[in-house]
């Protein structure tokens, strides 16, 4: 699987699929393969592109402050090394930050904005928590960092299921491209910085925000202030979700996310 060299680093991405193209932008402490079990349903529709973050998975992760901003332009910049236009983008998290600068700096190139678990701007616990996660990266290992963060975005019904917590706490150790701790300083502070409460109204490409009820880290009412911000914005609230529901309820999001788009 191919890196290009923008913006100073190496950018790993992945192509699958056939038909308009869809760019995936993954969140904090997140690399491409988050969003796997989407895959199935989206390449079956689309050319759907994926990459990592600088400081993440296969990209570079230089030990120097990143900012949403040049996130969004290392998505630009791959976006003109293969020659794309126009893409429907879709953020998770801080992906969504991500998006939503791509939207307001690259505007003649978003053709749709999906936004899952996203925000404009955090509030004091949502940064106490985001701040916490990047100074604490440093002093934890990775299994015990884990346990720290995986309440935060997943369901109690999702921790009822036995041994799923663990096995996803095991696949996080043995995957090959865990993620460094300054790399994980860096993208918290990114997002600490970031704050599009004041630019939303100037988004005006169709833009879908879907969150989970039962998300206890980017709740409801964040998705809302999107929402109510986005001109052309509608707002999805997905039920039994929670933060992570992309792996929790992978077959609900890419229903939602199909019918969106279809409406393009």
């Amino acid at each position: 699987m191919p890196k290009v060299q923008v913006n100073g680093i190496d950018l790993f991405y992945e192509i699958k699929g056939t038909g308009e193209p869809l760019l995936l932008i993954a969140g904090f402490m997140c690399d491409r393969a988050y969003w796997s079990l989407l895959m199935p349903s989206l390449i079956s529709q689309y050319q759907v592109i994926r990459f990592d973050n600088r400081g993440i998975g296969q990209s570079s992760a230089p030990d120097s402050p990143y900012s949403i901003q040049q996130m969004a332009n290392d998505a630009a910049a791959l976006l003109d090394v293969l020659g794309i236009e126009k893409v429907h983008v879709i953020g998770h998290s801080m992906g969504g930050l991500i998006a939503q600068e791509l939207a307001l700096t690259y505007p003649q190139r978003i053709k749709s904005l999906i936004l899952l678990s996203s925000f404009a701007k955090g509030n004091e616990k949502f940064n106490s928590i985001i701040k916490t996660w990047g100074d604490i990266a440093a002093k934890l290992d990775l299994e015990l960092y884990e346990k720290v963060v995986l309440p935060w975005i997943f369901t109690d019904d999702f921790y009822a299921i036995p041994g799923m917590v663990n096995q996803l706490i095991e696949w996080a150790i043995n995957y090959p491209f865990a993620p460094t701790a300054h790399g994980l300083y860096h993208q918290s502070r990114a997002i600490l910085h970031y704050d599009t409460t004041d630019k939303l109204k100037y988004i005006q490409c169709p833009t879908l925000v879907l969150v989970g009820r039962q998300d206890i880290l980017t709740p409801v009412k964040f998705s809302e202030q999107l929402n109510q911000g986005i001109p052309n914005a509608e707002l999805v609230i997905i039920e039994q979700g929670g933060h992570s529901f992309l792996i929790e309820s992978p077959e609900s999001v890419a229903q939602f996310i199909l019918k969106f788009l279809k409406k393009i």
